[in-house]
């Protein structure tokens, strides 16, 4: 299965904006789609979709700040980039506090919009790299066996074979073919890679 292409979804209720804004994005030739309202993305939106948000945060039906929080209960990845008039600075506030990657007032110079969207760009490459690091993990754990799991858990604690063998009653030669098959299974070749993947995997599932 490929991996989709990055895109720039514009979601604003002003014509004339998304038209510029599309016309900017064309000239550097960057995939991009626009809405004229929250749902109509909201519609679109299966968790597959790659790159960044540009938002209005004024919009009938559905605000920016309303549309955000639907998102952030998908747990979507897109980075957000607020568009604000002089007056919803305190709504901006509010957009970045929630997890907007920036927000900016229009009028816009367009080689700002440009850099916030190669930094959005960037930012989700990295969290989708990390994303995908993070579920093949779990995909390896769930190949190992109950034992394995659990020779996984107390060697990464930094139990000794012989401390293992003896708490589960078994022998250490026991204790020594599981823990090369889990060494096997989750394709590592040091403790030190054994407890930094242990870690790894616990530390994005809180």
């Amino acid at each position: 299965m490929s991996t989709p292409i990055q895109q720039v979804y514009i979601v604003d209720d002003d014509e004339a904006i998304r038209d510029s804004m599309s016309m900017l994005l064309e000239t550097i030739d960057l995939p991009h789609q626009c809405f004229a309202c929250a749902t109509d993305f909201l519609d679109i939106y299966d968790g597959t979709q790659r790159g960044c948000l540009v938002l209005d945060i004024r919009m009938p039906v559905m605000n920016g700040l309303e549309m955000q929080q639907k998102l952030n209960d998908l747990d979507c990845l897109l980075p957000i980039i607020f568009m604000t008039g002089h007056g919803d600075i305190p709504m901006a506030v509010d957009a970045m506090r929630a997890g907007a990657l920036d927000f900016m007032r229009k009028p816009v110079r367009e080689q700002d919009l440009l850099d916030r969207i190669q930094q959005a760009l960037d930012h989700e490459s990295g969290k989708f790299d990390l994303h995908a690091q993070m579920a093949e993990i779990r995909t390896r754990i769930a190949t190992l066996t109950p034992k394995e799991h659990e020779i996984f858990d107390r060697v990464a604690e930094g139990q000794a074979n012989k401390v293992i063998a003896i708490e589960l009653g078994v022998s250490e030669r026991t204790v020594e073919v599981h823990r090369a098959q889990v060494m096997k299974k989750l394709d590592v070749r040091t403790l030190a890679d054994l407890v930094r993947l242990k870690l790894t995997g616990e530390s994005h599932s809180q």
